[in-house]
């Protein structure tokens, strides 16, 4: 069985190896189970029965495979994880040595792009020692179900990812019925900071958009690039200032991308034409329930719309 995780509308130039493939399965070389994917960074990886032996170098990651029921499989998660989430699970970052990934015995390491782009050589000596590497990192809803279907396949848990969809688009249509009893034109307009340095936004068409507009909101930023295949949009100020009669919310995320305070935003030059600063409108949401491609994206959008609307 072959399995093609297409994110970001990346092109695949992989027809002779997945001919490759499928003929070394033919041939016995490979079980006939084999599945293949191709993953964040254009690698093809086909593997012929689920890992047992994981190590995350990802929180979201972690959350995932957690959710998925595997806590035994999960034998490692990255520095950035809190040790509370995943208690007893020897920590990892990508400044170790290969020594300590290796003496682990992982069959499996999961990572983001970032990590291939900045670690290439730790990477490299991982794959000659026999561990499988894999990218995985949504930027938008429907790669994120890909990418939790990916994460359950790799795993032996592809029926529980399938099951973890179904429940966020079920809770996700029901908080759907709530926001649409208010009329788009009714609802507050609002810039989404991602990063203060810099005035930098959310891209349209990412997750952090995403929650914002189910929770009840309007972006105001929605012409907004995304830079690099992130989620991240540089905006600037004089953008920014473009809209400040029609911002009713300046909403931050906050967290380890954006130590931003109020005191920083209020005291912004030029920030006081905005009319939400000027009626203290100024919201703060934790960063993962909104960046990150989880479950709780569902409880980011509700505490978005309890904040938009506290009167009920």
């Amino acid at each position: 069985m072959t399995y093609l995780f297409r994110f970001n509308g990346l092109k695949k130039k992989h027809c002779c190896r997945l001919l490759l493939a499928l003929l070394l399965v033919m041939s016995g070389w490979y079980p006939a189970s084999a599945a293949t994917l191709v993953d964040q960074d254009g690698i093809e990886i086909t593997y012929g029965a689920p890992f047992k032996r994981i190590i995350s170098l990802y929180p979201a990651h972690t959350e995932n495979l957690l959710a998925l029921g595997l806590g035994q499989e999960l034998i490692g998660v990255s520095v950035s994880d809190d040790p509370a989430a995943a208690p007893g699970k020897m920590q990892f970052g990508a400044n170790d040595n290969p020594e300590k990934f290796i003496a682990a015995a992982p069959d499996l390491i999961l990572i983001r792009p970032m990590i291939r782009r900045a670690h290439p050589q730790l990477l490299s000596q991982l794959q000659e020692a026999g561990i499988t590497i894999v990218s995985l990192q949504p930027t938008s809803i429907q790669e994120m179900f890909s990418y939790w279907q990916a994460l359950g396949d790799l795993s032996g848990r592809g029926s529980e990812a399938a099951a973890m969809t179904r429940t966020f688009q079920r809770e996700l249509a029901i908080i759907r019925q709530i926001r649409d009893r208010v009329p788009e034109a009714d609802r507050p307009r609002v810039y989404f900071e991602s990063i203060h340095a810099g005035m930098k936004t959310f891209a349209p068409t990412s997750m952090a958009i995403f929650v914002l507009e189910n929770g009840g909101g309007v972006n105001v930023a929605d012409d907004a690039l995304a830079r690099n295949s992130t989620n991240i949009a540089a905006y600037g100020k004089e953008r920014i200032l473009s809209h400040a009669a029609g911002i009713d919310v300046y909403l931050a995320q906050q967290g380890r991308m954006n130590r931003v305070t109020r005191e920083m935003i209020e005291g912004e030059a030029g920030y006081q034409a905005i009319k939400a600063i000027q009626e203290g409108r100024i919201l703060f949401i934790d960063e993962e329930l909104v960046s990150r491609p989880t479950m709780r994206l569902l409880q980011g959008i509700r505490q978005v719309r309890a904040m938009l609307y506290p009167e009920g």
